[in-house]
């Protein structure tokens, strides 16, 4: 069975807004499930959080951003083109609770991860706030989407192209030093290190703090301990008891050196990947000078 891109545009610099006509999927989906996609035959099986379902329509929407061969290759596919395999939902959900007010937290494409939770936050009566980020304004992601559901939606630039002038841990921390916010949880999805900044920042207010570890996974299933984590000294595994945690009792210093365990094979991928476009485009020009 191959699945169907129905809609693919580029929502900022490298990073790709997919539609994936995907029906089983889309009527199980729950904010903070994940897909795990093969673009072709023989490829890599790559953890995608899934942004957005629509169980009528059968369609769910995935927000990749290029970072190595496998991600170049599936967001260069376009409207109307085929995806090999999406399996899903699969992890955990995330506990929708009411906690007062909610403040989500998202880095990146990790913006994609709270949109969903935004949602299921308000529909059970939580105040809902988004502090997001981007290096620039154009990767400021999901601020019109999500506040469609949030109460207020704070932007965030490295470079104060764009909203709030710093990091979203800036902003965070102005929202717990207001006692009229009366912050009830965080919940978190980007970079690992903003995450791990994230949970310094709120440990002291001992708030709730809600981790997604999407960044680790690999295969997705718990078989190739490519996500293991300690979590309160115990060890887990993001894809399968996770993907979040209790961000106050994950090892993030162990999770950081983990990141870089594939390091060396995704710049062999990358390298021979670039190398067939290399020689392809060397194919084409001969065979012009030729004729």
């Amino acid at each position: 069975m191959m699945f169907r891109i129905l809609n693919a545009r580029w929502l900022a610099p490298q990073v790709r807004w997919i539609e994936v006509e995907a029906p089983r999927v889309a009527r199980h989906h729950k904010p903070g499930h994940f897909v795990i996609v093969r673009v072709r035959d023989g490829g890599e099986r790559v953890p995608l959080t899934v942004a957005s379902s629509d169980s009528k329509t059968g369609v769910i929407t995935l927000v990749v951003q290029v970072v190595g061969a496998t991600t170049e290759v599936l967001c260069s596919l376009e409207t109307g083109q085929h995806i090999m395999d999406v399996v899903g939902p699969l992890g955990k959900p995330t506990e929708i609770e009411e906690f007062g007010h909610a403040v989500l937290v998202g880095g990146g494409v990790g913006t994609a991860v709270i949109y969903p939770q935004a949602g299921a936050l308000k529909a059970v009566g939580n105040r809902v706030s988004a502090v997001i980020g981007g290096r620039t304004k154009e990767y400021v992601i999901f601020e019109k989407e999500l506040g469609e559901y949030c109460d207020v939606v704070y932007p965030c630039t490295d470079d104060g192209s764009y909203g709030y002038h710093g990091f979203v841990t800036g902003k965070l921390k102005e929202l717990l030093d207001k006692p009229q916010e009366k912050v009830g949880a965080v919940l978190m999805a980007g970079p690992v290190p903003m995450m791990r900044a994230v949970a310094e920042v709120t440990r002291p207010y001992g708030v709730k703090t809600i981790a997604s570890l999407n960044p680790i996974m690999v295969d997705g299933t718990g078989m190739c301990g490519g996500c293991r984590v300690k979590v309160d000294g115990k060890m887990k595994f993001a894809c399968v008891d996770g993907p979040e945690f209790d961000a106050h009792q994950v090892d993030f210093r162990e999770l950081a050196d983990r990141l870089t365990s594939y390091r060396v094979e995704e710049k062999i991928a990358w390298d021979r990947l670039h190398g067939e476009h290399e020689c392809k485009l060397a194919e084409a020009e001969r065979r012009c000078a030729s004729q």
